[in-house]
């Protein structure tokens, strides 16, 4: 059986083909710049040589037919017609209080992703219109919604409610969501299964670091907790989010400023953290050269980044009254080796954390990173988004 996955952006649209018996990928690829000039898709396939479209792609569904195109195709294509792919399984990131597991998709939970645009206003009109999208170029085709929050909804009432009065969440849904979710779920029962832990009591905390970054600890695969709340704007300090602030600073800004809300919280989202404290850019490697050439507020900021890191690490090592492993995955975790160690060495030695330097020598390969006598085992796990995806929407058909 293949699941074909999609990831729509706004103006983008990334795709997997995956054949489920093998857990295998077929074919990937990627469709840029849509509704903009300059659009084209960048399609791989195994055994085939690259294959590069350029051509005008007004809206996601002129994307879509490109994308069966590519997958058909008798010379870059894996498949014969769209009939050997059973369903497709899409990224949304927000199913509000509605759903806590992912579903196929009906007009009602069309409905509930609409419903949900002011609290995910870049990614969940992208999502729906991906969904729609594929609706039209291959009707009857069953179509699956995988939530981004759907991990974070297993949250207990004491992690996720917000201490403001309750009617807010009453009338608005405001909450703790938590984002990431769906590579949190993945990589938090992958620790369990590749470092041979209980899988019903294995305690994980989960560290996903990248340009959006969050940690999230878990009790055999269950949600105890995660660093997002009702936006991906909580938490971490991250490329370009602020993560945690007092929220007066936004009133301070604005009044200081003579800027609006929405103007002050564009800033954090788009022009704070490692961005706005090393004035450098979001690009962690970048701000990693800069420290090293002696840019002082560089080093400042991924010293922050990699504090504010340990200190979730030892909140959620509480929460859980203990860990018995801690997982480093997404760009920053997976490939870079000096953060793992100095998170782990500078702050975790309480909890008796200790790295292995020969074993941390790696990038992305699912690997025991600390050393024999860690009392805590350290993992690097790469996530798997679209196998996590692929896996949710075979499940449901």
């Amino acid at each position: 059986m293949k699941i074909l996955v999609i990831n729509c952006g706004s103006s983008s649209l990334k795709y997997q083909l995956i054949d489920m018996e093998k857990e295998a990928v077929l074919a990937k690829g990627l469709c840029e710049r849509i509704g903009i000039d300059g659009s084209k898709l960048t399609h791989k396939a195994e055994g085939k040589e690259d294959f590069v479209n350029e051509t005008p792609m007004p809206d996601h569904s002129v994307a879509v037919k490109l994308v069966f195109d590519a997958l058909t195709d008798s010379a870059h294509g894996v498949v014969q017609s769209v009939d050997e792919i059973s369903a497709i399984g899409h990224r949304v990131l927000h199913g509000g209080t509605k759903f806590t597991e992912s579903i196929v998709v009906t007009d009602e939970v069309k409905k509930v992703i609409r419903e949900c645009f002011d609290l995910g206003p870049l990614h969940n009109p992208a999502n729906l219109m991906g969904i729609e999208a594929c609706e039209k170029v291959v009707p009857g085709k069953k179509n699956v919604a995988v939530f981004d929050t759907t991990f974070g909804m297993g949250l207990p009432e004491k992690a996720y409610y917000y201490a403001i009065p309750t009617e807010y969440y009453e009338k608005y849904g405001i909450r703790r969501y938590g984002f990431h979710g769906t590579s949190h779920a993945f990589v938090s029962k992958e620790t369990i299964r590749f470092g041979q832990l209980d899988p019903e009591k294995a305690r994980v905390i989960v560290c996903h670091l990248g340009n959006g970054a969050s940690i999230s600890a878990s009790i055999g695969g269950r949600a105890v907790d995660t660093s997002m709340g009702l936006t991906p704007l909580e938490g971490l300090i991250m490329g370009t989010r602020s993560g945690d602030i007092d929220a007066a600073v936004v009133q301070y800004i604005a009044n200081h400023e003579n800027k609006t809300v929405d103007e002050v919280l564009n800033i954090l989202n788009k022009k704070s953290g490692v961005l706005g404290m090393s004035g450098v850019s979001s690009d962690f490697r970048d701000v990693e050269n800069a420290a090293r050439e002696g840019n002082h507020m560089a080093e400042v900021a991924l010293d922050a980044f990699r504090y504010r890191v340990a200190k979730y690490i030892g909140a959620y090592a509480a929460a859980m009254n203990g860990v018995d492993a801690i997982a480093f995955t997404a760009g920053v975790g997976e490939n870079d080796k000096v953060t793992r160690k100095l998170v782990c060495e500078q702050y975790l030695s309480f909890l008796g954390v200790k790295i292995d330097d020969e074993r941390n020598n790696v990038r992305g390969e699912e690997r025991l990173i600390s050393a024999d006598d860690s009392s805590v085992k350290v993992f690097l796990i790469p996530t798997n988004e679209e196998l996590a995806i692929a896996r949710d929407t075979l499940r449901l058909i």
